[in-house]
Formats: structure tokens, sequence, C-alpha cells
């Protein structure tokens, strides 16, 4: 009987102290989005072709819920239309793009907004300890990566909005090397067919190694190992994503008070990236305020049925009233 009776105290107290240890749920909330259609890239000009890239067309999207904004990098599921993406004050976003009869984006649905849970179970983390900068996804995982802690998260998918993260990758590059807001910006994985063999490539917005080319990694698989990228002019990588040949697009922003905003896209061959390289490409895209541009921060790669190459970049709006949330589209023409 006393055997029995320790036996249900103890199981008391178990119960009583679980809960302390499991996470608490994250908070979520649909945003409700308005869009407005974008028909031509270059203000007051019909044109549709951009060097090696055809405008598609594109939204301004608004919401009454200031949640809406500080979009960092954007992925596509393999059904080309719904997506996730990350915002750096360490919130998930998802949600599903529409089109209008022609196939030009028209709007997207309410979006899910949920605060990311941090290793330790806690969500609606301070700014330096979440400061989320791209997304990516793998077989099973979805993979973040941080600045300030400096850091790759691994996530599991489905799951990933209510988890903690299930590990961590090695980042190969040092984090003293990485500068505290000018860290790992960038996180996307190669083709597996490609040179890279699905390998994760993380590229930093503004550190530097001691030739001042911007910090690069390839985390695993055969090439695994730190590269370079060589810097363009004043600007910062903000994200980047793998053509189906296993050439990689990198975005790029730049700002100044003189100039105002502007961004980049290039192109850089994936036979190139090797441990130990220092790799540049061909710019694809250079835009400036006299384009239907903002802060650009997210850009991902879709393969149509037939095979054609959109590309979709996204703003971050840093929730200020004097930016906008743009989301666009390009066809890549070879």
């Amino acid at each position: 009987m006393k055997a029995t009776l320790i036996r249900a105290t103890a199981f008391s107290l178990f119960l009583a102290v679980v809960p302390s240890f499991a996470a608490t749920p994250a908070p979520s909330e649909i945003v409700p989005v308005k869009s407005r259609q974008i028909e031509n890239f270059r203000i007051g000009s019909d044109q549709k072709l951009f060097g090696k890239l055809e405008f598609i067309g594109g939204i301004e999207m608004s919401s009454s819920n200031a949640l809406l904004g500080a979009i960092s990098s954007i992925r596509f599921r393999p059904d080309r239309k719904s997506f996730l993406a990350i915002m750096d004050t360490g919130h998930w976003v998802e949600g599903e793009i529409q089109r209008d009869q022609s196939g030009r984006l028209a709007g997207t649905s309410d979006l899910t907004v949920t605060s990311m849970i941090d290793a330790n179970g806690r969500s609606e983390q301070v700014k330096e300890r979440m400061d989320s900068e791209g997304v990516a996804l793998r077989d099973g995982e979805i993979l973040a990566s941080y600045e300030g802690l400096h850091r790759v998260d691994v996530y599991p998918d489905p799951g990933f909005a209510q988890s903690r993260p299930v590990a961590t990758l090695p980042l190969l590059i040092p984090a003293t090397s990485l500068r505290g807001n000018r860290g790992l910006e960038t996180i996307t994985v190669s083709p597996k067919n490609s040179a890279l063999a699905g390998g994760v490539v993380v590229v930093s917005e503004l550190s530097f190694d001691t030739a001042g080319h911007l910090l690069a990694a390839v985390l695993d698989g055969p090439r695994k190992g730190i590269f370079g990228i060589a810097r363009k002019g004043p600007f910062a990588v903000t994200d980047g994503a793998f053509l189906p040949n296993g050439d990689m697009l990198i975005l790029e922003r730049r700002f100044s008070f003189a100039e105002g905003i502007g961004m980049q896209i290039r192109r850089i061959k994936g036979s190139d990236i090797k441990p130990g390289a220092v790799v540049d490409g061909e710019v694809l895209l250079n835009a400036d305020m006299g384009y239907q541009i903002d802060n650009m921060e997210g850009l991902d790669v879709i393969i149509e049925p037939g095979g054609d190459i959109r590309i979709i970049i996204v703003s971050d709006d840093n929730h200020s009233i004097l930016e906008r949330n743009l989301m666009l589209e390009f066809r890549l023409v070879e």
C-alpha cells in the first residue's frame, strides 16, 4: 500500500512538472491581404524584356494588420502556388498566390503568420535572438538562417510552425567572421543532380574574407567548404536560389541617400562553386528607382510544367509607411 502511494504521488508530481518543459504553442494569426496588380516593371513604360528576363507581372500587398511586412525570404512548394516565407521579426508566413485569367499574379490568399519557436521552446523572442533572414526547403525539413546569433536551424516539415528546431547545422564559416547585422542572409539547396549534389549553400550579406570577398559556404555534400563571392560595387546579397541546371541566382540590393534604392540579380555558374574558389557571374537584371522596386529581399525559382523558368522576388517593407510589400515575377529567357 505504501509503495503504491509513493508511485501515485511520484506520477502526480511528474504530471505537474511536464507542462513546464513543453514548448508553449506558438502564437498564430490570419492576416488579410489586399493586392494591387503591377502591369509594368519600368515606370511609365510598356517594356517587357529586360536583358534575359521578361516581366510577367506583379502585385503590391497591403493589410489592415500590422504583421504584414518584414519578409526576408520566400520558397514555393512543388505545386508552384503555395509558399513559405520568413520574416526577420522571427515569424513564419504561409500562403498561396492567385493568378488572373492571363496567368499573371493577381493576389494572395490571407496569410497565416506564426511566431517561430527557438531551441528552448520560446516564441515571440526579441529580434537579436530570432533575426531570421533565409529559409530553404529540403526533404522533410525547413532550414532557417539567422543573423545576430549566427546559425542555421533545422525544423521538421510538416510541423515546423509548432516545433522547436530539431538540429543546427555546422556553419563552417567562423562566427567571429560574420558581422552582427550583415551575416547569413541567404540559404538555399542545390539540385540533387548538380555538381553540388543537393548541398546546402549559405551566403553572407556583407561579411568578408581577408581578401574582401563575400563569405559563403557549401555546408554539406561533395563540395563542402568555404568559398568567396566577388562583391559588385555597393550591393549586398539578400537571397538566392538555384536554377535546374545547377547555376545559382543571387538577389542583391543597394541603398544610399544620394541614389536611393537599387537591386540586381546575378547568375553564378554552379560548376564554379567549390572550396577555396572566388566566384562571379553575369548580371541578369539591374534596376533603380525608375522601376517598380523597393527593398528587395527574397527570391525563388519556379519551374513551370512546360519547362519555363519563373523568378519571383519579394520586398521587405521594414514595417515602414515609406516602403511597400511587392511581389514581382519574371521569366528567364535563355
